[in-house]
């Protein structure tokens, strides 16, 4: 057991002095900051001033105002910026002020740690976050465009910070990953507002293939929609033991007429046209028909009245519907349509 010397012990008197060591400590710090109040408070109006600045020079910068009609989110992302530098070398000041300066680095050194360390922890979010500001810059579509992206296809609704929303023509909503989007191959079919329609019909080897071309090319042109220029065509696009298949093709202005319902009247009117010359398709199968006396069925008579080929307004009003639903979060700015071409 040690043994301990009476002359080390501490006594009465060294307490008390001790105690008051103390207390004249606490008193200079107490006159430390009473005096140090007025900076404060200068410090308090600098940081105070320099948000207050932040937020006047954000909302009148001439860059800012010239995005304001480009790029909404752009816009966003450039006045928080600005802001948050004024705010930030307002609270360095105040701080140099108050001589604290060596807190800045650290907090900066820890804010880096902490950022590295959520930056691997988001990994996905922070891309998705990225990629959103590159195709808010890049604008590759526009609200309501017809796009696809790999396998798929739809209208577009909206570009959030995570995703891309899609309408797809059954009205279901698809979000894509913006960093999927990014990377993706992506076909804008809205962009350019002519488009081209085709397909296919076979006819015999009996018939005249350059008759058929001349009839199809001929009821396509006449129909409400079908541009001129470039005008409808027809090729030859095989050949078979049965007859030949024709391709035949034209454009129309999107912005006045709908694609599929333009093919669907266009194929109409091709096969009532080479009807009419006595053109037909050659049987798929051959057949034996033993027949006394009676004669083979006329074709149906297919009415000359054409039929509608405007725009699919269908998914306008649902899409219209869902941007209103994002809340100021769509980071696109709807395009003026021009008007249509006349055909």
């Amino acid at each position: 057991m040690p043994i301990l010397d009476p002359d080390k012990l501490p006594t009465a008197s060294s307490l008390g002095e001790r105690f008051m060591q103390a207390l004249e400590q606490v008193q200079d710090k107490l006159l430390h900051l009473v005096a140090s109040i007025p900076l404060l408070l200068i410090a308090l109006l600098i940081v105070l001033f320099a948000s207050w600045l932040g937020g006047f020079a954000s909302r009148h910068m001439r860059m800012v105002k010239r995005l304001s009609s480009s790029n909404p989110y752009m816009e966003g992302l450039l006045r928080s910026t600005v802001r948050t530098l004024i705010v930030l070398a307002g609270v360095v000041i105040a701080l140099d002020l108050l001589n604290a300066t060596s807190l800045v680095g650290a907090v900066l050194g820890s804010a880096g740690v902490i950022g590295l360390v959520l930056g691997f922890g988001f990994k996905d979010i922070a891309e998705n976050y990225i990629a959103g500001v590159l195709l808010s810059l890049r604008k590759p579509f526009s609200p309501g465009d017809t796009v696809r992206i790999d396998s798929f296809e739809g209208k577009v609704v909206a570009l959030t910070a995570r995703a891309t929303i899609l309408m797809t023509a059954d009205g279901n909503h698809l979000q894509l990953p913006n960093s999927v989007v990014f990377k993706s191959v992506l076909l804008n079919y809205s962009r350019n507002p002519k488009r081209r329609f085709d397909f296919e019909t076979s006819v015999d080897n009996r018939a005249s293939w350059h008759d058929a071309m001349d009839a199809g090319i001929a009821a396509i042109a006449a129909i409400e929609g079908v541009l001129a220029d470039p005008p409808p065509g027809a090729l030859i696009r095989t050949l078979s033991n049965d007859g030949a298949i024709l391709q035949f093709s034209g454009w129309i202005d999107q912005r006045g007429n709908d694609l599929a319902r333009t093919r669907s009247e266009a194929m109409r009117q091709v096969r009532n046209a080479l009807r009419k010359i006595g053109i037909v398709p050659p049987e798929s199968v051959q057949k034996v028909v033993l027949q006394r006396g009676e004669t083979d069925e006329p074709h149906a008579h297919e009415t000359a009245r054409a039929r509608d080929t405007s725009v699919d307004r269908a998914l306008d009003a649902q899409v219209g519907n869902a941007r209103r639903l994002e809340d100021g979060g769509d980071l696109l700015q709807p395009q003026p349509q021009p008007a249509a071409l006349p055909p």
